[in-house]
């Protein structure tokens, strides 16, 4: 069995328990932990785990990170001068990262995210160099009703999360979901 298969089945197992709803915002964070390299196999096998959450009687809504630097780059006013001298970007990252936080406390916020949704988040490697995962999704978990299913490619290791294998990481209370 492949490790995205395995993944498929982990999370399957996960989604179909019964969920309890008096938990903290970090207890309904669920990261399906993998190596980066099966990343486009995972994005490719998306809407199986979107099929096995409706199946587990839960709503699914997913929102994908990938362009977010990209349309946040696109529409601000300095863009130009960011292009011409990058080194200069690095103050207005912290726009960036609440950009994206806002993103996702809007999806997390809405109506149709409901305390029986998981709200899929994929392309959070997209935001490696330009802000820290860990802090878009500490900032985002007062407003889970539901859970929040974070696609993670990297490592976890005891309660050590790192995002893309990177050096540093951090210890996130957040559900780990693994191949066996």
């Amino acid at each position: 069995m492949s490790e995205v298969e395995e993944l498929l089945k982990a999370y399957e197992k996960f989604v179909r328990l019964p969920w309890k709803y008096d938990l903290s915002g970090a207890e309904k964070v669920w990261f399906v932990v993998y190596d980066p390299p099966q990343e486009r196999r995972i994005r490719f096998r998306l809407p199986e785990f979107e099929t096995v959450t409706k199946k587990a009687g839960h709503k699914w809504i997913s929102l994908d990170l990938t362009d977010a630097f990209a349309t946040w780059m696109a529409g601000h006013r300095y863009s130009k001068e960011y292009f011409k001298s990058p080194e200069d970007l690095e103050p207005a990252l912290d726009d960036f990262t609440d950009t994206v936080v806002k993103k996702i406390v809007d999806l997390l916020s809405s109506p149709e995210a409901d305390k029986d949704t998981v709200v899929a988040i994929t392309g959070l490697a997209s935001l490696f160099g330009l802000t820290r995962a860990s802090t878009v999704l500490e900032k985002v978990t007062t407003v889970i009703r539901g859970r929040l299913l974070v696609f993670f490619p990297g490592r976890h290791e005891g309660s050590l999360y790192r995002l893309l294998d990177a050096r540093d990481g951090w210890n996130y209370l957040a559900i780990p979901i693994k191949a066996e």
